[in-house]
């Protein structure tokens, strides 16, 4: 079973706002949503959960390197 996070629950997890997280998803920077209804779309859990995971290993790697 997936967990679909809306978008209030992806802005509060990342930080990002709307726009932002529109543009990199744009851009192939964030994972893509699922539409749910005509209206309305949502994000996997797992998947802004892997895109987290991911920005942490780089942030932490670029600071033990300047280290």
């Amino acid at each position: 079973m997936h967990t679909i996070l809306r978008l209030p629950a992806v802005k509060a997890r990342t930080g990002l706002s709307r726009s932002t997280l529109y543009a990199r998803m744009a851009r192939g920077q964030f994972p893509a949503q699922v539409a749910l209804g005509p209206r309305a779309v949502g994000w996997l859990e797992a998947e802004v959960n892997a895109w987290l995971a991911q920005r942490i290993a780089a942030a932490r790697g670029e600071n033990q390197s300047h280290a």
